[in-house]
């Protein structure tokens, strides 16, 4: 069992591939976003809102990021010491971002959400994306909630969002990528969201948050679902504030 407390690591325990780079002066470039946000685009409304006279930019700078030979990698600390890794996979043909559960105390990270041609998810719901972003706890690759919030959106997938989540989306667009018109983009980011959609999200009898995403690990009913126990610490690590089951 490993006991690193390193908060960026070169390794993710049960993670293969790398070299794992920590990369924070990424997350200060707005063409970084515009392509990290591309899979929640995926509706021509909202690539266009995304992108915009950008397009060609930051295409080639996401290939430039692609052909590197380290896997720039962000972390997002959660209560409890729980950390979200989000590392992305420069491997030549079979390039995508991981969004990765671990805590020092855990043999192995848990697989939350995969975003590339062959996606994952939901992984998080609004609350936990929106409390996972606006904690405020030291140690990570940025305190910054904006970009947090844009960090993690890939991996959200919710058909209950609250209605001031655009203003919240809004604000990150704004603060981080520049683009022309943040609002009417968080709206299309929102309505369309991450590569597999929305997913309805319940709590178990035993208080464990699941949903019932077709291509979700969080999903009991998928043959490829984590197991109960791992359903259970995650929930419990990603739960919002005075939800903790």
């Amino acid at each position: 069992m490993t006991h690193s407390t390193d908060p960026h690591p070169a390794r993710i325990p049960g993670y293969g591939g790398g070299p794992l780079t920590h990369q924070p002066t990424l997350l200060d470039e707005p063409l970084f976003w515009l392509g990290h946000l591309a899979s929640c685009a995926h509706r021509e409304e909202a690539e266009s809102l995304l992108f915009g006279a950008d397009h060609e930019a930051a295409g080639a700078f996401h290939l430039s990021l692609w052909e590197r030979a380290e896997w720039p990698t962000f972390t997002v600390p959660l209560a409890g010491d729980h950390r979200l890794h989000v590392v992305h996979r420069t491997l030549r043909d079979d390039i995508g971002v991981d969004y990765l559960l671990h805590h020092p105390g855990w043999d192995l990270a848990t697989l939350l959400a995969r975003d590339d041609g062959h996606c994952m998810g939901p992984g998080l719901s609004w609350h936990e994306l929106a409390t996972a972003a606006d904690n405020a706890l030291p140690g990570g690759s940025t305190t910054d909630p904006h970009a947090r919030l844009l960090l993690l959106l890939p991996a959200f997938g919710d058909d209950e969002v609250p209605d001031e989540a655009v203003g919240r989306l809004t604000a990150a667009l704004r603060a981080r990528t520049g683009v022309d018109a943040p609002e009417p983009l968080a709206a299309a980011l929102l309505k369309g969201q991450g590569a597999p959609g929305p997913a309805h999200w319940t709590t178990t009898g035993q208080g464990v948050a699941v949903n019932d995403g077709e291509h979700s690990f969080r999903n009991p009913a998928n043959p490829f679902s984590l197991t109960a126990d791992r359903l259970a610490r995650v929930a419990t690590a990603l739960a919002p504030r005075g939800k903790i089951a």
